[in-house]
């Protein structure tokens, strides 16, 4: 049951270290590929296992954050279950979907002690989107489909399934479709993704607009993840505003293009944070103004008369910065709908005197180090492998100022390239991240730009 909905549910790949608790699921993805041979003799479902468990929940992480699919992560009890909390705390951080299933003792023996025991849905419950301890084993089709419904939906995020090994040896009948019962979550998630953007509030933002002679788009990682690149790029363009990007919001727009500004924040480039300084009207997409960004939230954009925030997320409004305007809904449906209402209206303004200041300011502050040194510069190589990937390749990193280099001197024409952990920032994140990526695009040029203790922590 456990593998027929991961085939279902089209995960492309499993990633996992097998164990006592687990096994019988394990036998089960032996015996699905054994069944779903292709005409190369390969199953459907292979299952990649690395050196430790830690290590296979970033290969899942790498793999979804190349795709935008549903990683999967399958472990077994204890030790193996509470390897997972980093990379499942990594995921949700920088939300990113992906479904961990753990094997458990049997019920039985649950709070016992038993061998190889540990508390998940205690441990797990304080850093995953949601975490399930299947106790009836009629509910456990409908909770592997709900796993993988919650993971992938509104803001994503990692959902943990504890399967005690009585409940993976039971046998039943196979539904096929059913679901769990979630009112509350699919209540909360209907009203933000059929949450239209009114033509009142379309007017007001138009109207901070036209009042604007400095606007800028602050985008985030949750552009990436909405998958809304193209219409961030779409709506940019149209208004003539210039765009900075958060680390996770990397290549939400080509970083090549003339209104681009890169990164902004801590270790970001000197003219995106004075484009911030000067802006008078700052637009939030799919970003949340962390420290990163906003050390001191209070003089963050301090010039700018009015803040815009489009967010899926509704705790993510005035928790760090308040804004004088804000919407929760779908990216794409939201940034289309100003864009249909400024068509409607014939909306004109003209920025050029702003575009020449941000052109001054990228002349006056641009990127640099020193060339003339004899030694090889860390900068210099990334600038080279730069040149020969037109931006074009998938970059994935350890955590460090080699992440740093990488995010800065690298160019992102498309979203997804960038695999970075971000607020969590885990060493040993590189590896393993780009073997998930290259799983999801084995076509594609996968580099792990990597610290040398960074790579050592998940070297395996």
């Amino acid at each position: 049951m456990i593998v027929q909905v991961i085939a279902d549910e089209q995960v492309g790949v499993i990633f996992g270290y097998s164990g006592g608790a687990i096994l019988p699921t394990y036998d089960a993805v032996f015996r699905f590929n054994q069944q779903n041979r292709d005409e190369r003799d390969k199953g459907k479902l292979p299952l990649v296992v690395p050196a430790n468990e830690q290590g296979a929940g970033f290969m899942a992480a790498g793999y979804s954050r190349a795709t935008g699919k549903v990683g999967t992560v399958m472990v077994t009890s204890g030790p193996g279950a509470t390897n997972m909390v980093t990379p499942v705390r990594d995921c949700a951080a920088d939300s990113v979907p992906l479904v961990v299933i753990c094997g458990q003792v049997p019920r039985a023996a649950i709070g016992t002690d038993a061998f190889q025991e540990a508390p998940i849905s205690a441990v797990m419950g304080s850093v995953a989107k949601h975490v399930f301890l299947v106790t009836d084993p009629e509910r456990l089709e409908a909770t592997i489909r709900t796993a993988f419904e919650i993971a992938r939906t509104g803001r994503p995020g990692p959902v943990v399934i504890d399967v005690p090994k009585d409940v993976q040896n039971w046998t039943g009948i196979f539904n096929g479709g059913t679901r769990l019962p979630i009112p509350g979550y699919r209540r909360r998630l209907q009203r933000v993704t059929e949450s239209a953007l009114p033509d009142s509030d379309c007017q007001s933002f138009l109207q901070f607009l036209s009042q604007a002679e400095r606007p800028l788009i602050y985008a985030g990682g949750g552009v990436v993840n909405a998958n809304a690149s193209d219409s961030v790029r779409k709506f940019a363009d149209r208004f003539g505003i210039p765009v900075t990007t958060t680390l996770m919001g990397i290549g939400a727009v080509d970083t090549t293009e003339t209104l681009s500004l890169h990164m902004l924040g801590m270790h970001g480039m000197a003219y995106a944070n004075y484009a911030v300084e000067d802006c008078d009207f700052l637009i939030a997409v799919g970003a949340r103004f962390d420290d990163r960004v906003a050390g001191v939230p209070q003089r963050f954009a301090p010039n700018a008369r009015h803040i815009a925030h489009f967010d899926i997320d509704v705790s993510e409004i005035d928790k760090v910065r308040s804004v004088s305007w804000y919407h929760n809904g779908v990216l794409d449906d939201d940034l289309e709908a100003v864009l249909s209402y400024a068509e409607r209206i014939n909306f004109e303004k003209s920025f050029d005197t702003w575009h020449g200041e941000i052109a001054a300011l990228k002349t006056r502050h641009a990127l640099n180090f020193d060339r003339e040194s004899d030694k090889i510069q860390p900068q210099a190589v990334i600038e080279s492998i730069n040149k020969l990937t037109d931006g074009r390749a998938i970059i994935t990193t350890g955590v460090g100022q080699h992440q740093m280099w990488a995010a800065q001197y690298f160019d992102f024409r498309e979203p997804r390239l960038w695999l970075t952990s971000g607020s969590m920032g885990t060493m040993g994140f590189g590896v393993p991240a780009a073997v998930g990526a290259q799983l999801g695009h084995p076509d594609r040029l996968v580099i792990d730009i990597d610290g040398d203790a960074s790579i050592r922590m998940n070297l395996g």
